[in-house]
């Protein structure tokens, strides 16, 4: 029984077979092929102990051997050690055996005699599914701690929400993978930030790179990314490197990845898949290290339906996912959100802080906000600067929210804050009346607002005069 010295894969290989010339040209077989780290078996009764006595990446098991059955052996496995691959290797050529084996959880089954191009991508296979494996494994360990072990990281995210917790805990248990990540939601939800974060945590070397890809053809995608050589293209008069290069050692952060072509996509793939890529102009392959994320406000599942982005490229740049949740449903964050605004806000114009009516706040949560967090933001900054006195003004909100509304011809109808169709009013036996209906709009449009008929008024799309006309008449 021998261990070779050099470490990949960093566990061993076991070969387990009772026939030395058997494990021999095995191990000579692996070795070729940079796959040094074996141990070779020739004593089934062995495993146990050598399983338990070391860390194992995947095993090559024989069936028929002396003292013990390769069965025996899988039957153990696959109770004791289930995340071990196991390949069985015999010269029973039965299809009864084959199938009782895939059923006690044999990884593949292969008949001797065994070619290497039979071997190697079983073996190949085994080794990826074991990492992922463990990398699985480490992700839920670390994604179920209930706290934060950086929370400083996730500091410029300004939050109290539930989602938004999980969320920094999931990026905690990706940070390190090397795996890309797949970053959506809506236009101003902070993807963006989310990106810093998983940079910051990920503690590499080099910086964040953030490449805007949105409305790039071909080959401006490429110079974006690739960069070119010298003559590459008309006015190409000196080589310049791409963002893929200046990303080197850290993260390439890719926005808004459902816009490109689909040859730029192409091109794309082949980074994510090998890290490799040509410069424009040049047939010379660089290859990059970069941990690549990428981020989309569109539907990428729907995307990938309707043909508009490769599957595979889908499939591999979707391994970790992150989906931030709209404003609109995490509005408890809003005062959080509008008090840090209103003081970014101050400091930049060079005035106090103010305070406001507390009415403000259900105007605002009931409030679509289509641009979310970065329409917030723009309300607040856009409030501060006509903003003289001390109380900032209700009806400063009140005028930015018909604004909004009007631009986008919904002012009238309420503030969307949900969808409204005739399903509900499909399901009711009998309809209510009209004075019923606008009864129960009105009181819950105070009940929203906490009783202030302004916020209530605006909230149904209607004056405050005509509010307070048709609670005369209720």
């Amino acid at each position: 029984m021998s261990a070779a010295t050099d470490n990949y894969p960093n566990w061993p290989i076991l070969l387990v077979d009772d026939e030395e010339h058997t494990l021999a040209s095995f191990d000579i077989a692996l070795k070729s092929h940079g796959l040094t780290n074996t141990i070779r078996c020739p004593d089934g009764r062995r495993v146990r102990d050598l399983v338990a006595g070391q860390e194992i990446e995947i095993i090559l098991l024989d069936l028929i051997m002396p003292h013990v059955s390769g069965q025996e052996i899988l039957a153990w496995l696959n109770e004791h050690h289930p995340e071990i691959p196991v390949i069985v290797v015999t010269g029973v050529n039965e299809v009864e055996t084959a199938v009782n084996c895939m059923q006690q959880g044999a990884f593949d089954y292969i008949v001797k005699p065994v070619s290497v191009e039979r071997l190697l991508p079983s073996v190949n296979r085994a080794l990826e599914v074991r990492r992922l494996r463990r990398e699985n494994s480490r992700l839920a360990d670390r994604f179920f701690r209930p706290e934060l072990r950086h929370p400083e990281v996730f500091s410029p995210i300004i939050t109290e929400h539930p989602k938004m917790q999980k969320i920094f805990q999931y990026c905690e248990a990706v940070a390190e993978s090397r795996q890309p990540v797949l970053i959506t939601g809506e236009d101003g939800v902070g993807k963006e930030e989310i990106a810093k974060a998983l940079h910051r945590l990920s503690r590499r070397r080099g910086r964040m790179v953030t490449a805007k890809v949105a409305g790039l053809d071909e080959q401006h995608f490429a110079d974006t990314l690739f960069g070119h050589v010298k003559g590459a293209f008309p006015g190409a008069d000196k080589t310049r490197p791409g963002l893929v290069e200046k990303a080197k050692g850290g993260t390439l952060f890719i926005d808004e990845i459902g816009d490109i072509s689909p040859e730029s996509q192409l091109k794309l793939l082949r980074l994510v898949e090998n890290g490799e890529y040509c410069p424009l102009g040049s047939e010379q392959v660089k290859s990059s290290d970069a941990r690549i994320l990428v981020a989309s406000q569109r539907d990428v599942n729907a995307l990938v339906e309707e043909g508009g982005m490769r599957r595979d490229l889908y499939h591999r740049l979707s391994t970790h996912h992150i989906h931030l949740p709209p404003l609109r449903e995490r509005s408890d964050d809003i005062p959080l959100l509008l008090d840090h605004f209103l003081g970014e806000a101050a400091k930049e114009f060079r005035k106090k802080k103010p305070v406001y009516h507390q009415e403000i706040i259900p105007l605002l949560k009931n409030y679509y906000f289509p641009g979310n967090v970065k329409e917030l933001r723009e309300m607040a900054f856009d409030a501060m600067s006509g903003h003289r006195a001390r109380l900032l003004r209700t009806e400063t909100f009140i005028k930015a929210v018909k604004g909004r509304l009007a631009s986008q011809g919904l002012w009238g109808q309420g503030v969307p804050s949900a969808t409204l169709d005739s399903e509900w009013i499909q399901k009711l036996d009998r309809l209510p009346t009209l004075k019923a209906a606008a009864l129960i709009l009105v009181q819950e449009a105070l009940r929203r607002s906490g009783n202030n008929q302004r916020v209530a008024a605006s909230l149904l799309g209607i004056t405050p005069q005509a509010l307070n006309q048709r609670l005369k008449r209720l």
